[in-house]
């Protein structure tokens, strides 16, 4: 049986790598050398892609969002292995 979570719903977390965006900025060095002037904070987010990935143990496909990170180990450790590690399969 196939289960997965509800993906439109979810927080932009990668189900594979646990990944989500940081918070970044702070000082450049230019900035340190001569005075105290705050550049302000960033929100770096994780490159997510939509994908279609083939499981052929279960002969099915199904649509994720993932990490590109995630994407490469799929494509290392295969499909299977990775989803099942991951609990989504």
């Amino acid at each position: 049986m196939l289960v997965l979570p509800n993906i439109k719903f979810m927080a932009r977390i990668c189900p594979i790598t646990k990944s989500s965006s940081i918070v970044g900025g702070g000082y450049s060095n230019a900035t340190r050398a001569t005075q105290f002037n705050p550049t302000g904070k960033v929100r770096k987010h994780v490159n997510f892609q939509n994908k279609k990935i083939y499981i052929p143990e279960l002969k099915k496909s199904i649509r994720l969002t993932l990490s590109t990170r995630g994407i490469k180990t799929i494509n290392k450790n295969g499909a299977y292995i990775t989803l099942k590690k991951a609990g989504l399969i």
